[in-house]
């Protein structure tokens, strides 16, 4: 075959370093998920949805054929804690944690995953980001050590 094809979607998960409320003022959090969809597509990959609530984000894309899971979270974090850093409503301390998660989702089941990153205020009037990222992992038989996971 002489043309490469790809349509692998992923969740991508990471949280504020040491999930400090950065994301809390809602103009900035709204602004802030445009920019990592903006950067995201500049990479080559198709943002698809972006969601956050105070202290972390959800992204559901489609990772271009040449570019790593890495490589496409490292470009959306360092590109996007610059724009926080000099945005308006941003925090000259702003800065993304070290590590993230990242899960694949089926075609079957992507308006699934979309509709959770959309709702993402529901969710966290019942639970905390740590326990949402509990239940991801053990849906998708992760396991996490506790001690480097919350950065």
């Amino acid at each position: 075959m002489s043309q490469s094809l790809a349509r692998v979607w992923l969740h991508v998960v990471f949280s504020t370093k040491d999930r400090r409320a950065f994301l809390q003022h809602e103009g900035f959090r709204g602004e802030m998920c445009r920019m990592l969809g903006y950067h995201i597509n500049q990479i080559g990959c198709h943002t698809l949805r972006v969601g956050a609530w105070i202290d972390h984000v959800h992204i559901v894309c489609g990772l271009s054929r040449t570019v790593t899971i890495a490589g496409l979270v490292e470009h959306v974090k360092v590109e996007t804690s610059k724009w926080a850093k000099n945005s308006t409503n941003g925090a000259s301390m702003f800065s993304w944690q070290s590590g993230y998660g990242a899960f694949s989702v089926s075609q079957s089941n992507l308006s699934t995953v979309v509709e959770y990153v959309e709702n993402q205020s529901s969710h966290h009037a019942r639970k905390t980001f740590q326990d949402e990222f509990r239940e991801l992992c053990l849906r998708y038989d992760l396991e996490i050590d506790e001690r480097f996971v919350w950065d």
